[in-house]
């Protein structure tokens, strides 16, 4: 019998996880990471709730059920990187690192010591087998398609992965931990960064980054405006500008050596290339190939042709894309599958 750690967040999907896997005949134990110690303790990650929710649904299952303190890796790997993100002027996706080195590096080698021969997680995404390969590939439930934040797994782990709720349905893992009586069935999904315990600023401001005023130009190089500090901006944010011209202003770039915001109206903020950096493949990139990229989560992604440029993707898109985000991941498909992909640097 084939032995599986199951991440156990306290939430349905990862509950159903570890019932879907066990009713199918696998020797199940269930992990719940502490992560980050929460000033809230019933709100944010690794709550005491979350924890003994998890703990109730392993208990109900019948499966050993393990704790495992990850809050320096956490740390390291998650927080640190999104505090060095926004000081670069960069918007980060601290849940793209989560998944790469906690839940699928630190954890699956934990699991692993404990003889597991795979790690299971509630993501909706697919694990798929072509030519003797496995991809990542996208879950059946569109809406609520994760494939984009596993991107950057290396192939050679996906052998040890197990991603059940990718062949589901959100409304049938519902009905599915309701049958059995699971005690997160009705549980409300977590929508903010799970560290973030206000909004990111007050937490930027926490950890020691300084608000230094600086100016806003337009396109033109023309002052139009000064800023409180840059990394309270986003590329495409409206709000916050306090800038007149006559028509809607929005950011086009930071530039933080400069401490410089520049902004100007929608138009400037289409582009229609972008290089990738830090690239993951699952497979090699043609060129005469026009793929699907997404440029952000709730992207639907749009044609594009790729072309290798040393250790980095240089994306020419068929048609202009809003608001392109140094920071955020670059996700390459083929249909279904996952290509690869990389972080966003730069935009033309």
């Amino acid at each position: 019998m084939k032995k599986v750690c199951v991440a156990m967040s306290g939430g349905v999907d990862s509950s159903t996880t570890a019932l879907l896997l066990k009713e199918s005949g696998y020797d199940v134990f269930g992990v719940f990471m502490k992560l980050w110690d929460s000033e809230e303790k019933d709100r944010g990650c690794c709550s005491l709730s979350d924890s003994l929710d998890a703990l109730r649904v392993a208990e109900k299952l019948k499966i050993p059920f393990y704790v495992f303190n990850l809050t320096d890796d956490f740390k390291r790997y998650v927080v640190d990187y999104f505090i060095d993100e926004y000081k670069r002027g960069r918007t980060p996706n601290p849940c793209i690192n989560c998944n790469l080195y906690l839940k699928f590096k630190i954890l699956l080698e934990k699991a692993q010591t404990l003889s597991a021969d795979f790690l299971a997680t509630g993501h909706y995404a697919r694990i798929v087998v072509e030519n003797n390969k496995k991809y990542l590939a996208k879950g059946v439930d569109e809406n609520k398609d994760q494939s984009y934040f596993l991107f950057n797994i290396p192939q050679e782990r996906l052998k040890n992965i197990l991603l059940p709720l990718g062949e589901f349905k959100k409304e049938e893992v519902r009905k599915i931990a309701e049958k059995a009586e699971l005690i997160t069935a009705k549980k409300r999904e977590s929508q903010e960064i799970c560290f973030i315990e206000n909004n990111y600023t007050d937490f930027l401001l926490k950890s020691g980054i300084q608000a230094k005023e600086g100016d806003i130009l337009d396109i033109n190089g023309k002052k139009i405006g000064r800023h409180k500090g840059y990394f309270y901006y986003t590329i495409g944010q409206r709000s916050g500008l306090n800038v007149s011209k006559g028509y809607p202003i929005y950011v086009i770039k930071i530039i933080p050596e400069e401490n410089v915001i520049i902004a100007d109206s929608e138009e400037f903020l289409y582009k229609k290339e972008l290089t990738l950096s830090d690239i993951n493949l699952f497979d090699d990139i043609k060129d005469d190939k026009v793929y699907i990229v997404k440029i952000r989560y709730r992207h639907k992604g749009d044609n594009a042709i790729i072309r290798k440029d040393g250790n980095k993707l240089h994306v020419i898109f068929q048609n202009p894309q809003r608001a392109i985000t140094p920071g955020q991941a670059g996700v390459i498909y083929d249909g279904d599958k996952v290509v690869g992909g990389g972080w966003i640097d730069d935009r033309q």
